[in-house]
């Protein structure tokens, strides 16, 4: 359903190297990039996989992250969760949630970003 989603940045080169660090831990990779005036950049698995974006806002203001807005990033396998949370911790990401079942098969941890940005890393397990 969704093609990508874009989130902003008041630094973008920081914030690139925090996603390619943090998507190399699933094999995500840039697929684009903008030029100078209007830089962004994209991540994904091929051109046809939902797109992962960041950017500077257009309008010129900062960046701000949104209240209730929050990116899932999906896992195949608790142990890529715990390695996708403790990258982003390791690259100055915070914790909104340690890795752990949440319910229903459901297993999730929980991080913002350099600029603030609520993410999540998720996978489905066998519920008990």
């Amino acid at each position: 359903m969704l093609g990508y989603i874009t989130l902003g940045t008041n630094d973008l080169d920081a914030s690139s190297r925090f996603y390619d660090s943090l998507f190399a831990e699933i094999n995500v990779e840039r697929i684009m990039h903008g030029s100078e005036e209007h830089g962004y950049v994209v991540w994904a698995k091929d051109q046809e996989s939902t797109g992962f974006s960041i950017l500077k806002p257009f309008n010129g203001e900062p960046a701000q992250p949104g209240n209730g807005n929050m990116a899932a990033l999906s896992a195949d396998s608790p142990e890529k969760v715990k390695a996708l949370y403790n990258k982003a911790l390791e690259l100055g990401g915070t914790c909104e949630g340690q890795p752990g079942d949440r319910g229903n098969g459901f297993y999730a941890a929980y991080f913002r970003d350099l600029d603030g940005n609520k993410l999540n890393a998720y996978c489905m397990i066998e519920s008990k």
